[in-house]
């Protein structure tokens, strides 16, 4: 089965929220697990622009919040419906969002 990571960056509030839309949308399964993810926390740092309706910030300041990293995997042909329910239940209008192959070795 081939098999991506989704790597996403939320603000820390709605961290939890985004992990269940993830482990609903059926990301996180390893084995006779569910829900699986692993998460560090930073600093994201942005500048709304022009014609940005941004969460958090004013437009052309630099913004920074408290973030979380989460990673989890899903089988490939999964991840765009994955990834779409991650977007609509993403605070940010442009959230970053990742997804990296990997490998069976």
């Amino acid at each position: 089965m081939d098999l991506v990571k989704i790597v996403i960056y939320t603000p820390s509030d709605y961290a939890n929220s985004i992990r269940s839309v993830l482990a609903e949308a059926g990301a996180g399964n390893i084995g006779n697990y569910d829900s699986c993810s692993f998460s560090s926390k930073g600093v994201g740092r942005f500048r709304p622009l022009d014609g940005s309706s941004p969460h958090t910030g004013n437009i052309h300041e630099i913004t920074e919040v408290d973030e979380e990293r989460i990673e989890t995997i899903c089988p490939r042909d999964k991840a765009p419906d994955i990834i779409s329910k991650v977007k609509a239940a993403h605070p940010y209008e442009e959230p970053a969002i990742d997804v990296y192959p990997l490998l069976d070795l």
